[in-house]
């Protein structure tokens, strides 16, 4: 791959960069070099949306994102690295405005009086933005809920999230102003026949190469590159490595992008089963497990904010091996099986025997992850996902359990219990598990099952819960699973929760007054996403994947 500068189109012109380090972020591309200083710094690690920016790029295919022929995608300026813009189109609040004239979202946002310091507003506007244009590209007009979860990466700490929400429904009330995407179009059109990019910089102080940046675009060239440099850093949506640069200061060394291989963001409904490619976004990825296990709604929304499951990976957060990554605990009790791949060679393994340690997996130098397969679903299968963690929406967990019980006759036939927060890795209870298999699902059962929990885990005392507390809300869900899933007088979710429960009603209108379905929230407590009532700092999937805090002896 022969070495070149980064490409990509802000403010409507195409920008070359040669000299930025390849672990520079776009945020301080933005405000330093470009000297657009709109978009804020806040946290530096993808927690608080102040630093949200749009990135488009060319998308063929139809798809709930794609705006002319263009996918806006609002993501964290602050941890995403600058070399993974080539090709793409970089949108700020900058470019919202038409001289004078203020964008409907920002008229809305003033009218509503939704700021108060204004600090996180641009990026609140940015989140509202790439909503605005999807419902104005569907035809359609989002409800209060769909607002609040667009909304669920961006903190506000004074405003208060009420006068935001009006005005991102008031936004539909004024006179339609849509993004100039056309000459982003033709843009990138020009850039698509660029060549795969290797970028290097020197290093400023030492006069050497500071790391290298390649972004190859096939399977066997990912593969022929990462056995060759088996030492290098695979990146994929930066939500995880990206707080290396911004909080540890690491160095990053050679690095090899996976978000140009088209092969590995590919989803696809095979005969047996569900194939999730490596590189597939989460967002991607949740929305592809709900259409086969419904079960899995809540959990998706609050696994992040969309800013997090845009640029994340599912399978980046499984490779992670964090013990508090929402993504494990589910697929491995959907039996999911992972693709790797080394050179040419492929093997398969089942995602309960890859973690062998805190940070450690089965994967062998130069291998990576190239796809998850979660089997089709078994008749009579029961599944129930639970998050506990201090926030509702955007917190990293202190337990997540994944439940898949199988009932023959009244009789336990097959079961497969997984728990994150409760192990150095995520791990399945193999003693409840047998305490479950061959009984009859009963209360009996469910208790025998409970008390199997001491024996399967050993859990710490962190920032986020106390050893007693994570094994008295282990046994607590497991609980709830039974009430759930009795054969006399099953509870529902909104008998079992204080929560509201998460569901697919119309409550999305479409510009012709129909109805389209959209998540909303039933119940008795209120709950109106976005930090909705919560309205803390809130930690976002960045920091699910970078396991800030956990120490494990």
């Amino acid at each position: 791959m022969k070495i070149r500068p980064i490409h990509f189109v802000h403010r409507g012109r195409v920008v070359s960069v040669d000299s930025s380090a390849p672990d520079r972020t776009v945020l301080e591309w933005l405000r330093e070099d470009a000297h657009c200083t709109g978009t804020k710094e806040g946290c530096a690690e993808g927690d608080c949306g102040a630093c949200t920016v749009i990135v488009a790029e060319l998308d063929p295919e139809i798809n709930p994102a794609r705006v002319d022929g263009l996918r806006l995608q609002a993501i964290n300026s602050c941890i995403r690295f600058l070399p993974t813009l080539d090709g793409k189109a970089l949108i700020t609040v900058e470019d919202l405005a038409c001289g004078q004239d203020l964008h409907p979202v920002q008229q809305a946002m003033v009218n509503c009086h939704a700021a108060q310091c204004g600090f996180c507003t641009p990026g609140i506007v940015m989140s509202l933005t790439a909503g605005y244009e999807r419902h104005c590209e569907a035809g359609t007009l989002p409800s209060r809920r769909q607002v609040a979860d667009d909304l669920a990466g961006n903190l506000c700490r004074c405003t208060g999230y009420r006068p935001i929400l009006d005005a991102a429904l008031k936004s539909f009330d004024l006179p339609r102003t849509r993004l100039d995407t056309a000459g982003t179009v033709a843009l990138l059109k020009d850039l698509s026949g660029a060549p795969a990019l290797c970028y290097e910089t020197l290093h400023p102080a030492a006069g050497s190469t500071k790391g290298r940046f390649f972004a190859p675009r096939t399977l066997d060239d990912l593969a022929q590159l990462y056995e060759q440099m088996p030492k290098a850093s695979l990146l994929a949506g930066s939500t995880d490595m990206g707080l290396w640069v911004t909080k540890q200061l690491r160095e990053l060394g050679d690095v090899l992008y996976l978000g140009d291989v088209a092969a590995l963001q590919r989803i696809e409904l095979q005969e047996r089963g569900l194939l999730i490619g490596a590189g597939a976004s989460l967002e991607a990825a949740w929305s592809a497990l709900v259409v086969q296990w419904p079960e899995l709604r809540e959990i998706w929304l609050r696994f992040a904010g969309p800013t997090i499951r845009y640029a994340g990976t599912m399978g980046g957060n499984v490779a992670n091996g964090s013990p508090i990554g929402d993504s494990a605990p589910v697929l491995m009790a959907l039996n999911a099986q992972l693709v790797l791949r080394k050179g040419p060679l492929e093997r398969t393994l089942p995602l309960d025997e890859f973690y062998l340690g805190y940070r450690r997996n089965q994967l062998q130098p130069g291998e990576f992850l190239q796809a998850i397969f979660v089997p089709e679903r078994a008749k009579n299968t029961m599944l129930r996902v639970w998050k506990i963690s201090k926030r509702y929406d955007c917190d990293i967990s202190a337990v997540c359990a994944a439940f898949s019980i199988r009932l023959e006759q009244e009789t336990v036939s097959e079961v497969r219990f997984a728990f994150g927060g409760m192990a150095p890795t995520v791990k399945r209870a193999h003693h409840a598990e047998r305490a479950a298999l061959g009984q009859g699902w009963s209360q009996a059962t469910a208790q025998a099952v409970a008390n199997g929990l001491a024996l399967d885990f050993d859990p710490i005392s962190d920032l986020r819960a106390t050893q007693a507390y994570r094994l008295q809300a282990a046994r607590s869900l497991l609980q709830r699973l039974w009430l759930q899933t009795r054969p006399d007088a099953p509870l529902s979710d909104a008998d079992s929760t204080v929560w509201g429960v998460v569901a697919t009603l119309p409550s999305s209108v479409a510009l012709d007054g129909s109805a389209t379905g959209a998540t909303v929230t039933t119940g008795t407590t209120g709950v109106t996403g976005a930090a909705g009532t919560t309205g803390a700092s809130g930690a976002t999937g960045a920091t699910q994947a970078s396991n800030a805090g956990m120490k494990w002896q």
